[in-house]
């Protein structure tokens, strides 16, 4: 009677790379050779096994089984846990926001150097927790001199916090130090600089990459320089940075393209922004969704809902925009109190191609509640249930407190059922029912309305 082989350490490494299924490539990893039939004796796996397996298991966040094996890899002793292992641990608890166990595991390595601390601090940056940022930081020189990886980690942290003062001083630090600043560097101090409005210290820094450092600005850098100074008004210092692109050999893309044309839609420069459009399509480029949605929005800004429609329509060079663009008309005709176009709008987005999102379910939500069309509010609320978003805390107090104030204790009852339900109930919904039930002279109607908060 012949049995089936024994999988080898080689073989198993080769399974677990080609099955899908993360739960089942645990299993695999857990018993490789389920056959009672032969002895049972420790599996041997190989450290590509275990990075195989520590892989799959946290990109599908199933961090008890993740733990589990990295205990098994810990207890091992015919070959150490490789330090870019643990940092792929510590990018899976960052991409989960679990920044405590980022800095645990961190913490394990038994000789961690700069690139494991690097990829701490970006974890933690993702999860922004800048506490422990700051906590952290003076260990730095325990693991190795800071690099160039380390304060344009930093400096983007001062980016995230508007922290302009603290990234000069890091950037001094760099030059202090002998780091050499990268592109990436100088491009996040000149985001800051633009973000705050600082454009002349922005184009100082700008020529100090080019003439000190012999840095060439990448398109990142141009496109926020572009972006800064049209906002500003400054639309043919824009044009010259666009032509310096060009000469730099830089190709314009959608995305400098597109700051162009929001910037002079918004400057109510339309005819200078078909103009910049023509330019794209001449040059090769491609409108893309997001040319459709800047000027969906920049039409919907000045009221022209029906060039907001034709773009919604026919798109641009036949390019639809995608959900972005119609969530922004959707937007502008409820500021409006269009609401009753949006809704059509909303209702038509599936035979348009374009499935709505949570973002367009809560801005019709909160369209709906600010014109007191409760009713209306309701029948998106339950499809908002259904499909599992969430409403935003604010306007479902205020359509629930609409409720209670016109008396509809029905249909108050029936939304509470279907929030309990759908676990959105939460303690501020009580208090806005119960006070305002308990205020209505229909005391009855509290009643039941209390009961079914009981309940739910």
């Amino acid at each position: 009677m012949s049995t089936s082989k024994r999988v080898s350490p080689f073989r198993l490494s080769s399974l677990l790379r080609s099955q899908k299924d993360p739960s089942l490539a645990f299993q695999l990893f857990l018993n490789p050779n389920p056959n009672p039939n032969h002895p049972t004796r420790p599996f041997r796996h190989s450290l590509l096994s275990y990075a195989l397996i520590i892989t799959k298991l946290g990109r599908a966040k199933m961090f008890p089984q993740m733990e589990q094996v990295l205990q098994q890899l810990h207890n091992e002793t015919r070959f150490q846990f490789p330090e870019p292992l643990f940092c792929h641990v510590i990018a899976f608890y960052a991409r989960a926001r679990l920044p405590a166990r980022a800095i645990r595991t961190f913490l394990s390595i038994p000789f961690p150097t700069i690139k494991s601390f690097n990829s701490l601090l970006h974890a933690l940056l993702t999860c922004r927790d800048f506490p422990s940022i700051t906590r952290l930081l003076p260990r730095v020189r325990d693991f190795g001199a800071p690099d160039a990886c380390t304060y344009n980690i930093l400096l983007h942290a001062c980016s995230v916090t508007g922290d302009v003062p603290r990234a000069r001083k890091l950037f001094d630090e760099m030059h202090t130090c002998g780091v050499r600043p990268s592109v990436v560097t100088f491009g996040t101090l000149i985001n800051m600089l633009c973000k705050s409005a600082q454009l002349d210290e922005a184009f100082k820094v700008k020529e100090e990459m080019e003439r000190v450092f012999k840095v060439k600005p990448n398109v990142f850098v141009y496109t926020n320089l572009i972006k800064a100074v049209c906002e500003a008004g400054e639309f043919d210092c824009g044009f010259r940075m666009k032509d310096e692109m060009v000469r730099n050999n830089l190709r314009l893309d959608a995305v400098v393209y597109n700051t162009l044309i929001s910037a002079l839609f918004k400057a109510g420069k339309k005819g200078l922004g078909y103009r910049v459009l023509e330019e794209m399509r001449s040059g090769g480029g491609k409108p893309d969704s997001v040319t459709c949605n800047v000027m969906i929005g920049e039409f919907c800004r000045e009221g022209n809902f029906e060039e907001a429609y034709k773009v919604l329509d026919d798109g641009v060079e036949g390019v639809k925009p995608d959900v972005v663009g119609y969530n922004v008309a959707i937007g502008w005709l409820c500021k409006e109190g269009k609401w009753r176009e949006a809704d059509d709008l909303f209702r038509d987005m599936p035979r348009r191609g374009c499935a709505p999102d949570v973002v367009t379910y809560r801005t019709l939500f909160d369209g709906l509640c600010r014109w007191m069309q409760f009713e209306g509010a309701g029948l998106v609320l339950e499809e908002m249930i259904f499909k599992g978003y969430v409403p935003r805390s604010t306007s479902l107090n205020e359509f629930v407190g609409g409720l209670c104030r016109e008396g509809d204790f029905e249909e108050l009852l029936k939304v509470l059922c279907g929030l309990g339900r759908g676990g959105f109930c939460d303690e501020d919904v009580w208090k806005t029912v119960v006070s305002l039930a308990c205020e209505s002279e229909k005391l009855l109607g509290a009643f039941e309305v209390f009961d079914a908060l009981v309940l739910a």
